[in-house]
Formats: structure tokens, C-alpha cells, sequence
């Protein structure tokens, strides 16, 4: 077999001369014949108006609606109506990505979208299943952490930060991306009486986060932390960034219920309120009581589309332990499998678990809390042990959770 020279079989340029020389079977190609090579293809093939090149994917590659929504159904339990908004949300911003504007003058907006749940009614969980799910950057943020600029936290624009890490510092696909912002209720104004301090982390990140929602471009510190004169910044235009926010706005059923006038005596009871569900208040929220709760108008008109999280009842938490494809069963009969040790619950076990979590009022995160209370023993003695099977019963469950200090979890 010949020997492949050290130039390049294009320029003929040596090996000293160029920054790179790919080897191949009979021949070399430096680095600025490769760019060349790629400047030629890219102008001889044919355009594709939805430039299947930039974005990646073209409009018979999107999963519809109800397709995002299935994928959902075998990770997440109940909550359709999020579930629904979801994903028309996401298939309405891939559209919007391959909208050709030169066709007529219509321009499709942006719908940001705002989910309000208790705690543990699975917000979160949406927001990481959907990203398994998308051909664009996702990211999931934290609200509770920003501050104004020049204060201890961190920036506004410590989110595009994290857009950008997720998309590798690609600025083009991070422009295309979707933001999740995780506890957007932790910034609601602290209270409407005029003060002589500054709510730093309240009102103060709602005014930064309406350049970022409505969409401008925006310089952003490459590796997040605070700005400084001489740092290099990335220019990040946020007009096709789509932002999901989340909240569970712990207190906002009482201004619902204040709005609905849902008291049972007196006067003031209104004969119409019987149909009003008092156990889910949730479903009847509007704009208005977000502005009650603390975030301010123009937030809110930049999060146009609204939708709830049902509190989580028996039935649902008894699905979630068992039924989804990553469900805490699973998880754990997986674990264990991996010591080579044949795990199995009774049905009662699951009921079990499932009263303790409404009783400690935690939604689906009390299940992981009590289930590891129940199986924490067996998983520190059982891989030394030798022992192939282990049968969780009722007794065994009740006997665990009895010696743990659960009434930690215990919400008054």
C-alpha cells in the first residue's frame, strides 16, 4: 500500500503550511479546502424555504399536537389541560420558526405561556419531558435565585447564559430555544404600600424579564456571573425565544375564592356559587388574580396564555407510583435488578404510600419521600447481604415508616 504524502491533494500545500490535514484512504485535505469544499456545496444545492439547513428539521419533521401530547401521557399523569396548552405552545413556535415572512405581510407572534400548580402536581416534570421531546435548545431555570443587576444573585441574562450552554454556545440555535422559568411566583411584589427600599428580587426582576419576554437583543456574559467593562458579550436576540413559566402561587385560591365571593353564609353568598368546585379554585384563574397575587400588568401581558394544574387526587397519585414509563416503582425494581435482586410490592404498599402522601399534603414528590423512607434500609443492607428476592408487605411498609421521622414532611 502507497504511502499518503503529507499535503494536501488539493492546494498541494504541506503539512507545515496549513493549521490542520485530515487524512483520508489515498489523499489529504487541509482545513481551507475543507471550507471551500463546504462554501461550494452549500451554494450549489437548492434552496429549501424552510431552510431545513439552519433550523434542522422542516415542517413534515413536526410532531403535531396531539403526537407531543401522547409522548407526555406515558411520562405525566393526568393534567390534559396543561398537557393540551403545552404542546400547541411548542408546535405553534415550531411553526413559527419556519414562518417565510416575504410570502405576505402576516407575522406570527410568539404566546408565551404561564402554568399555575400546587407544589408537586408536576410543572416541573412537563417542562423536562417535553425537552426530551424537541429539536430546539431547552433550558430550565430557576426564578427564585435573580436579582436586580449590581445586587447579590444573579442577573436576568443569566438565563440566555443558560440557554446558550445548552445549545453549546451555538447563538443561532439558542435564538430558536425554549425557556423554562421555574418558580415565577418567588418574584411577585412584596406588597403595594410604597417603601423606602428596593424590591431587588421582586418587582425589580419582573422589569428585566419584560425585555427578555417581549423580545430584544440582549448582551449576555458567556460564561454567566456578573458584567464587567472589558468582558466580551454575546449579543442574543430574544424575539424567537419562547418562554414557559411555572408557578404554584401558594395563596392565590383565596383572591380567586375573594373574586368569586364563594362564601357559604351570609349576605353576601350568592345563590349561583353552588357549581363552583371550592376543592379546585384553580381552574377558574384568570389574569386579574395574578396581578392580585403580585406580578405586574405588563408581565402579564407578555405571558398571554394562561393554564392550571389540577391538584392531585387518589387515584392520580396511585397511577403516578405505578403506571408512567420512569414511574418510582420502576425506578426501584431497577435498582435493585442491578444487584441481581428480584424486588416486589403488594398492592396494598401502593395504597399505603398513597395516604401518607395526601396526608402530608406534598403532592407527587411525598410519594419519593415516604417510598424511600420504606425502602432505605433494604437498599443499604441488601446489596451486602447475598440475598435474590425481597417482598415489600404491608407490615414491612408500616413498620419502616413508623421508625423513620416523617412528620418532618408534615404540612399544618
Amino acid at each position: 500500500m502507497a504511502k499518503v504524502s503529507d499535503k494536501c491533494s488539493f492546494c498541494g500545500r504541506s503539512r507545515s503550511e496549513v493549521s490542520l490535514l485530515i487524512a483520508g484512504v489515498s489523499g489529504n485535505i487541509c482545513d481551507q479546502c475543507a471550507d471551500q469544499a463546504y462554501d461550494i456545496v452549500k451554494d450549489s444545492l437548492p434552496k429549501s424555504k424552510t431552510k431545513p439547513g439552519k433550523l434542522g428539521f422542516t415542517k413534515k419533521d413536526l410532531p403535531a399536537p396531539q403526537q407531543i401530547k401522547n409522548y407526555l401521557d406515558q411520562y405525566v399523569i393526568g393534567q390534559d389541560d396543561a398537557k393540551k396548552y403545552l404542546s400547541v405552545a411548542v408546535f405553534n413556535h415550531y411553526k413559527r420558526l419556519l414562518q417565510d415572512v416575504t410570502e405576505d405581510d402576516v407575522e406570527i407572534e410568539k404566546s408565551n405561556i404561564i402554568m399555575v400548580g400546587r407544589t408537586g402536581t408536576g410543572k416541573t416534570l412537563l417542562a423536562r419531558t417535553i425537552a426530551n421531546r424537541l429539536h430546539v435548545p431547552f433550558t430550565i431555570v430557576d426564578a427564585t435565585v435573580l436579582t436586580e443587576a449590581g445586587y447579590v444573585g444573579e442577573d436576568i441574562e443569566s438565563i440566555l447564559t443558560r440557554l446558550l450552554q445548552a445549545s453549546d454556545y451555538n447563538v443561532d440555535a439558542a435564538e430558536r430555544g425554549i425557556v423554562f422559568i421555574d418558580e415565577i411566583d418567588k418574584i411577585a411584589r412584596k406588597g403595594d404600600n410604597p417603601s423606602i427600599t428596593r424590591d431587588v428580587s421582586g418587582e425589580g426582576v419582573q422589569q428585566g424579564l419584560l425585555k427578555l419576554l417581549e423580545g430584544s437583543i440582549v448582551n449576555v456574559p458567556p460564561q454567566g456571573g456578573r458584567k464587567h467593562p472589558d468582558q466580551k458579550m454575546i449579543p442574543v436576540n430574544t424575539k424567537n425565544i419562547l418562554f414557559i413559566c411555572g408557578g404554584a402561587f401558594d395563596g392565590i385560591e383565596r383572591k380567586i375564592a375573594q373574586r368569586l365571593n364563594t362564601r357559604a353564609v351570609g349576605y353576601g353568598a350568592a345563590a349561583g356559587r353552588k357549581d363552583i368546585d371550592v376543592e379546585n379554585l384553580l381552574q377558574y384563574i384568570t389574569p386579574t388574580d395574578l396581578k392580585s397575587f403580585g406580578l405586574i400588568p405588563e408581565i402579564i401581558g407578555r405571558l398571554p396564555i394562561l393554564t392550571y394544574l389540577n391538584p392531585l387526587d387518589k387515584d392520580t397519585l396511585r397511577r403516578i407510583l405505578t403506571e408512567p414509563k420512569n414511574s418510582i416503582v420502576k425506578q426501584y425494581i431497577k435498582l435493585f435488578k442491578m444487584d441481581d435482586i428480584d424486588l416486589q410490592f403488594d398492592e396494598e404498599v401502593f395504597d399505603y404510600i398513597v395516604e401518607k402522601a395526601l396526608e402530608f399534603k406534598l403532592g407527587a414528590r411525598g410519594l419519593r419521600s415516604i417510598a424511600e423512607s420504606i425502602m432505605m434500609d433494604a437498599m443499604f443492607e441488601m446489596p451486602s447481604t447475598g440475598e435474590k428476592n425481597l417482598h415489600i408487605t404491608l407490615d414491612y411498609a408500616k413498620e419502616k415508616l413508623g421508625k423513620a421521622n416523617m412528620d418532618r414532611l408534615r404540612q399544618d
